[in-house]
């Protein structure tokens, strides 16, 4: 993994995991990310519109900003159900886990992307830091194994799935047009939510600026990512952007308070390593 790659995508897990978290503060966290991608879909559409006028839009990209939408309807929806029913610190490190041990798995058949060894124990051991994450104590009320895991799981899945879309993606259309369609696709078929949920819109919104935060860190931390995506295999940029899970310790134990800060940061040190290993492997 070159070091530009890296910096990409070390960048997008401090961002990552800092918009995940304000989303969880959220009162409705499904509003709360509904109004975000509209504030992201504000952010980006100036250079988003004034790339495309340079650019152009590519017919072969049509299908997979199609595929992008969809999938990140259902991530969005799956990750607001998680944090309204489980701990960030139990929610953030399973879907991300889940990600990565999937989107390796997929590429290799997708693409034909064979991980070296070096990469592959990096992949393994960021697994292994989040399941020992994972089983550390959880605060009061935190869903254990069963029916509370259902929703960070399906936004594992999801993440999985839109990661490797977004791989085909942007190698037809530039990631910034990319984004932009992909955040006004999301925002439009969320507009049902002003029909059905129109209070908890109104409260969402009184608290505009952590809205507009979150949503300026979830494009360009996602930006980011795209690019990493065009200099680099997918298995090693998921996997690296799970240095976030080290970030989300911190934030889990010392903004949140759920839980000691030592035995977070040891499995969170597993994580690094793998992530260590993923950016020395060619």
């Amino acid at each position: 993994m070159s070091l530009a790659a890296l910096v990409l995508v070390v960048c997008a897990a401090g961002l990552h995991a800092g918009w995940n978290a304000l989303a969880k503060r959220g009162g409705d966290q499904i509003v709360f990310l509904w109004c975000a991608t509209i504030a992201s879909t504000v952010a980006v559409t100036p250079l988003g519109i004034w790339t495309l006028a340079q650019e152009g839009f590519p017919r072969a990209a049509l299908p997979f900003v199609a595929a992008t939408i969809v999938v990140h309807v259902l991530y969005f929806f799956a990750l607001g159900r998680a944090y309204a029913s489980g701990a960030y610190s139990l929610v953030y490190p399973v879907a991300r886990g889940l990600g990565v041990a999937l989107v390796p798995v997929l590429a290799l058949f997708l693409f034909d992307e064979r991980l070296s060894p070096v990469g592959t124990l990096g992949v393994a051991l960021v697994v292994a830091g989040i399941a020992a994450l994972h089983l550390l104590p959880r605060p009061a009320g935190a869903p254990r194994l069963g029916h509370g895991l259902l929703w960070p799981i399906l936004t594992g899945f999801t993440i999985a799935g839109y990661s490797l879309v977004d791989k085909a993606g942007v190698a037809r259309i530039n990631p910034v047009p990319y984004i932009m369609l992909m955040e006004s696709g999301c925002a439009l078929l969320g507009l049902p939510l002003l029909l059905v949920r129109p209070a908890a819109v109104r409260r969402e919104l009184s608290g505009w600026r952590w809205i507009v935060l979150a949503g300026v860190m979830s494009t360009l931390a996602y930006t980011l990512v795209l690019f990493a995506f065009r200099m680099s295999k997918t298995g090693y940029v998921v996997a690296a952007r799970e240095l976030s899970i080290v970030l989300s310790a911190l934030i889990g134990s010392l903004w949140l308070r759920e839980g000691s800060l030592a035995p977070r940061l040891a499995g969170a040190a597993i994580v690094l390593a793998g992530v260590v290993c993923i950016a020395v492997a060619r």
